[in-house]
C-alpha cells in the first residue's frame, strides 16, 4: 500500500509535547498516534521538562521538642527529560504492527535549599526519582478503510529511589530506599474509526493496570530498620514516645521512663517484622482521541485522558513495619498503614486546539490544556495540584514522506498543600510554573 503525500491530517502526528506534565506521576500521555498513521511509518522524539515548584514549610515540632519555623523551600523541582519512539508497519492491507517506546510515568525532586523541613544542612536533603519504561507492541485489524480494531501487550520496567531529610518526616528523617529495577506485563486495546477524505479520526484506548513486585534496599540513619539488636527501632520509637510524653504535660523523668519502656518493648517485638518485596501498581486509563477538518487545510483535535490514580500508593515494606510499629504510641495512630507515596483521586486531563497547513512544506498548532490533578494535599515529592497550559507547534516537511516538529509549552500549575506520612501539613506550594520543550521526526516509506 503506497502513501499519499502529507496531508492536514499529519499535523497532528507531529504534535509534540503530549503530556510532559501532569498530574501524579503521569509523563507521557501514552500516546497511540504513531500506530493510526497511514502505510509504514516510523518516528522519534524527546521532550524536556524545565519546572520551577517552590513553597513555604510549615511551622513544625520535632519528636524532641524542637521548633523548627516556616522557611522558603526553594526550587525542588528537577528538570528531566524523556524519549519516545514508534514503528508501525502495514504487513497486508488489513493487517498491521506497531511498537511504541515510552517512558509514561516518573517523578524527580530534590530539596536543595537549607530548610529544617526539608534540608537539614544545606548539602543533602530530600530526594526522590521514580523510573518508568514501556514497550507496547500493537496489532491491528482494519476490515475496511474506515475501521481499526486492536491490542497488545505491554513490557514494563519500573525502578526509584528516595531519601528523607528534615523536620517534616519527623522520625523518620534519614529514610533512604532503593527500590531495585523490575519487570512485568500488561496489555491495552483499542477501537479506531477515520474518513480520511475530511481528515476525522477518533480512537478510544485502554491501558491495563501492571503490578510490580520490587527488591527495596532500606536504611534509616545509615542501618537497616530490622538490624539484629533492634536499635534502629529503638531510637524511633524513644523519640516518638518521648515527645508525646511531653506534650501529654509529663516531666523529663517520667517521659524518658515512659519512652524507655516503649522503645524496649518496640525492640523486643523485632523478631516479628518480616522481610518482602514492595508492591506498586501503575494505573490503568484511557485515552480518547478526536481530530476533524473544519476547513479547507484546517483540524481541530480534542484528547481526554483518564488515569486512575485513586488508592495508589507505594510503600516499601520495612517503612510499612515501622510506621505500624510506632503507631501503638499515644497519639500515633495514624501512621499504621501510612505509604511513602500516595494519591486519592483520578486524573482527567483534557487537550484541544487547532491544526492549519500553511503550505506544502509548513504547519502548525496551537492548543490549550487542563489537569485535574490526583488529590491535594499532596506528596512533598510532587506538591502541584493540576495545572491550565498553552501550547504552539510548527512542522517543516522538505518531502513529502517525513518531516521535523517541534513545540513549546507553558503550564501555570496549580496550587497544593504538601503532606507527609508524619505531619498532615508541612507546607504550602503557590504561584509555580513550568515550560516544556519537545522536537520529532517522522518518516513514512
Amino acid at each position: 500500500m503506497k502513501l499519499k503525500t502529507l496531508s492536514t491530517a499529519m499535523i497532528l502526528a507531529a504534535l509534540p509535547m503530549s503530556g510532559a506534565f501532569a498530574a501524579a506521576m503521569d509523563r507521557s500521555g501514552q500516546s497511540i498516534s504513531a500506530f493510526l498513521q497511514p502505510g509504514n511509518y516510523f518516528e522519534a522524539g524527546i521532550s524536556v521538562l524545565d519546572a520551577d515548584v517552590s513553597g513555604n514549610s510549615s511551622r513544625i515540632v520535632t519528636p524532641t521538642g524542637t521548633v523548627v519555623p516556616s522557611q522558603a523551600t526553594g526550587d525542588m523541582a528537577s528538570s528531566y527529560y524523556f524519549p519516545s519512539a514508534a514503528l508501525k508497519i502495514q504487513a497486508t492491507e488489513n493487517f498491521s504492527v506497531g511498537l511504541l517506546y515510552d517512558q509514561p510515568f516518573g517523578a524527580k525532586a530534590e530539596y536543595k535549599n537549607q530548610s529544617g523541613a526539608f534540608n537539614p544542612t544545606g548539602n543533602e536533603g530530600t530526594e526522590a526519582e521514580v523510573h518508568t519504561e514501556n514497550l507496547s507492541l500493537l496489532l491491528g485489524f482494519q476490515p475496511n478503510v474506515n475501521w481499526n480494531i486492536y491490542a497488545g501487550a505491554v513490557y514494563q520496567e519500573a525502578k526509584g529511589e528516595v531519601a528523607l531529610r528534615g523536620a517534616a518526616y519527623s522520625a523518620l528523617s534519614g529514610y533512604d530506599a532503593n527500590l531495585k529495577r523490575d519487570s512485568e506485563v500488561g496489555w491495552l486495546a483499542g477501537l479506531a474509526y477515520q474518513i480520511p477524505e475530511i481528515a476525522l479520526k477518533a480512537s478510544l484506548t485502554y491501558r491495563s493496570e501492571i503490578e510490580h513486585e520490587l527488591n527495596v534496599n532500606e536504611t534509616i540513619g545509615g542501618v537497616t530498620p530490622f538490624d539484629a539488636t533492634g536499635n534502629t527501632v529503638f531510637g524511633l520509637t524513644y523519640a516518638g514516645a518521648y515527645a508525646q510524653y511531653i506534650a501529654a504535660g509529663a516531666t523529663p523523668a517520667q517521659a524518658q521512663a515512659g519512652a524507655g519502656a516503649a522503645a524496649t518493648a518496640a525492640r523486643n517485638n523485632v523478631d516479628a517484622f518480616t522481610d518482602g518485596k514492595t508492591k506498586v501498581t501503575t494505573p490503568q486509563s484511557v485515552n480518547l482521541d478526536l481530530q476533524s477538518g473544519i476547513m479547507a487545510d484546517t483540524v481541530a483535535f480534542l484528547n481526554v485522558r483518564w488515569v486512575d490514580w485513586k488508592g495508589f500508593a507505594i510503600r516499601p515494606n520495612q517503612f510499612g513495619q515501622v510506621l505500624d510499629a510506632l503507631s501503638t504510641l499515644p497519639g500515633q495512630s495514624a501512621l499504621k498503614g501510612g505509604n511513602l507515596v500516595e494519591y486519592n483521586k483520578e486524573q482527567w486531563t483534557v487537550t484541544g486546539g487547532l491544526g492549519r497547513k500553511f503550505s506544502e512544506k509548513w504547519a502548525g498548532n496551537v492548543s490549550v490544556g487542563w489537569d485535574s490533578g490526583a488529590g491535594n494535599p499532596v506528596t512533598t515529592l510532587g506538591p502541584t495540584e493540576g495545572y491550565w497550559n498553552l501550547g504552539l507547534g510548527l512542522q517543516f516537511s522538505p518531502a513529502p514522506n517525513y518531516f521535523i516538529a517541534g513545540g513549546v509549552k507553558y503550564f501555570w500549575l496549580g496550587d497544593a498543600d504538601a503532606l507527609t506520612v508524619a505531619n498532615p501539613n508541612v507546607g504550602k506550594f503557590e504561584d509555580n510554573n513550568a515550560i516544556g520543550y519537545g522536537l520529532k521526526i517522522g518518516y513514512k516509506f
